[in-house]
């Protein structure tokens, strides 16, 4: 996939939730991991059985104020707003740091006004964060990797026809000027 990206939360508080986007994030490739105002222990995070700390660095930022990125990354915010783009209409950045807001509670207006983007995924009512952030790690593997374009119809890439095994007989030999026999 082009470019690369992180995943971050805004005031998580239940470690089942913080977990399982951890090891989504990792299962998705992402570069780091990142918590803002984050109000759970990562050793208390069970449900990230993929070890995703062991392999991504994960940084912890007390407010919106001390979030830090690199340079030319992109913080794209994931909340239902009414001005929020459909996921599905969204180009995505190359360099983004997608951050999803607590459990009970919407992106604070501190993250949300650092965001270069706001998205939402096209449902009827709010998801578990982990289920919002594998939607928004697909959509992007979708649109930024290299896959072939879909069929048609339904199911999978047409199967090519196999060519036929060659029947290789006895070299034809040629000397100059001869015709083959």
């Amino acid at each position: 996939m082009r470019g690369y990206f992180a995943v971050g939360t805004d005031g998580i508080s239940k470690p089942m939730n913080l977990g399982n986007l951890l090891r989504i994030a990792h299962a998705f490739g992402a570069s780091f991991f990142f918590t803002v105002a984050g109000r759970v222990k990562l050793a208390d995070a069970m449900s990230d059985t993929s070890d995703a700390a062991g392999h991504m660095p994960i940084y912890q930022f007390e407010s919106a104020d001390a979030l830090r990125l690199p340079q030319g990354c992109e913080l794209v915010g994931v909340e239902i707003t009414d001005d929020a783009v459909a996921l599905p209409s969204f180009r995505h950045p190359l360099r983004a740091a997608y951050v999803f807001g607590s459990e009970r509670l919407s992106l604070s207006e501190p993250v949300l006004a650092r965001c270069r983007h706001v998205v939402k995924i096209p449902t009827r009512f709010s998801i578990n964060v982990g289920m919002a952030g594998a939607i928004v790690m697909y959509d992007r593997m979708l649109t930024l990797g290299r896959f072939t374009e879909r069929p048609l119809r339904a199911g999978g890439p047409p199967q090519e026809a196999i060519p036929a095994r060659a029947a290789w007989g006895t070299p034809i030999l040629r000397r100059h000027g001869e015709t083959p026999r």
